[in-house]
């Protein structure tokens, strides 16, 4: 397209998109790293998953989707927590048993009801250039209360992250950190639908979190460089979707992709 960059971001739905992309980038980076080091970051997948059955029943009772699919996904999430913990199977496997549940209620009520399939698509594979100055609002007080909450609990996430036993002998209950964590994702993975889609929210998770362990020595500079990266990639993905008339989503994840390919490249050079 024949538009200068100036012209590109005077638009609103630009600002919109760079400023909700941005805010949900950084909260999904950050969290990542803990959920990565966790070996718990399918969780973002398996709860994609549960949001598509969520949206598409948000749809059916005509409710604004994504207010409807908070509630259910963080419900499900604390489901997870506790399946895992009574239930005693690993934590993939209840996540997979969540997830599989989530997503076929959704294709049921597909099914059951045409007239919302075309909206239905729009959240499987997200729309950040669509994005609603209401769905902005959202997505930046969601964003600072989950980023406030890692910032106060931050010594317990990193405790209970590196050495689980040695943060319940200091005193710190574990099992409330980790379910605050998986509130806290869930939370994140509904923002993230209407930047990446649900079929590419896990991707959101991961990648910025992995490049920064390729670049960082420390893990306070891994949060930092993850971050940037993060709103690198929603910067150029959103530039490359608006001028190569690509989709935004699968832009941002590509460019993630390729910022963590480069940084693989360069440690092994090094």
């Amino acid at each position: 397209m024949n538009i200068s960059f100036l012209e590109f971001i005077s638009y609103s739905f630009i600002q919109r998109a760079f400023i909700s992309g941005i805010f949900v980038g950084v909260l999904c980076s950050i969290l990542g790293l803990f959920l990565v080091l966790r070996k718990l970051s399918m969780i973002g997948d398996g709860l994609s998953h549960v949001s598509f059955g969520a949206i598409a029943m948000g749809l059916f009772f005509g409710v604004y989707p994504i207010y409807f699919a908070i509630p259910i996904v963080i419900l499900s999430s604390i489901f997870i927590v506790k399946l895992t913990e009574k239930a005693k199977i690993y934590g993939d496997t209840a996540i997979g048993v969540v997830s599989s549940v989530g997503l076929a209620g959704g294709v049921l009520l597909a099914s059951i009801s045409h007239g919302f399939n075309v909206s239905l698509l729009s959240y499987l594979f997200g729309n950040i250039l669509a994005i609603s100055i209401s769905e902005t609002y959202l997505s930046i007080a969601l964003s600072l209360f989950v980023l406030v909450a890692v910032y106060f609990l931050y010594y317990e996430l990193f405790a209970v992250t590196f050495n689980e036993e040695q943060a319940n002998v200091t005193g710190i209950k574990s099992d409330k950190i980790n379910l605050l964590l998986v509130i806290l994702t869930a939370i994140t993975v509904v923002l993230s639908i209407r930047v990446v889609g649900i079929m590419l929210v896990s991707s959101f998770f991961i990648l910025p979190a992995v490049t920064a362990l390729q670049l960082s020595k420390g893990f306070k500079s891994a949060i930092f460089v993850s971050a940037f990266v993060a709103i690198l990639s929603v910067i150029a993905g959103i530039c490359a979707s608006f001028y190569l008339n690509l989709p935004a989503g699968a832009s941002i994840v590509i460019v993630n992709f390729i910022l963590f390919l480069l940084s693989f490249l360069w440690r092994k050079s090094m």
